[in-house]
């Protein structure tokens, strides 16, 4: 792929990732599980598993099924302190193109407000997102949330 398609294409992507983070960050959850196909994987692992290899992150979700459950959950039964994200991503670079799969890596932290009105970095981490076209949009396969942190400190309730 030369500059010239890959400009284009990068300039979706991230347009994609900043009507993500949007949504996050003003609470629209019902909207989270749209950025994904149907047969889609979302999981959040510690960088610490991710580099060993080890396959055991903190959340994991194998459909959109799954991810309309967590937002159904975290508006009905889940219990946490309210609190809202603001999301900062950066240096989204597009790794590899292969059979319509477009794969990607970007950073992100997390700022958290809780309810008393402080703010502090939640977490910083990593994307490895794989990206399809359906329906004429792009949309995640695949988003994996590798974090650098070795905890999280308070409850991981709301998507990252």
């Amino acid at each position: 792929m030369n500059k010239q398609q890959r400009l284009p294409l990068w300039t979706e992507l991230l347009e994609l990732q900043h009507r993500y983070v949007h949504a996050l960050d003003n609470n629209r959850l019902e909207d989270w599980p749209g950025f994904f196909v149907e047969d889609c994987r979302y999981e959040i692992i510690p960088k610490e598993n991710f580099d060993a290899g080890l396959p055991a992150p903190i959340v994991y979700c194998r459909n959109a099924g799954m991810l309309r459950d967590r937002v159904l959950s975290l508006r009905n039964a889940n219990i946490f302190e309210d609190h809202v994200y603001r999301h900062a991503t950066s240096g989204l670079v597009i790794t590899a193109v292969e059979e319509g799969v477009v794969h990607t890596q970007s950073s992100y932290i997390v700022v958290i407000t809780g309810q008393a009105g402080d703010s502090s970095v939640y977490q910083a981490g990593t994307y490895l997102d794989e990206v399809v076209q359906h329906e004429g949009e792009w949309r995640y396969r695949s988003k994996r949330v590798v974090y650098d942190t070795l905890r999280v400190p308070t409850l991981l309730a709301t998507p990252i």
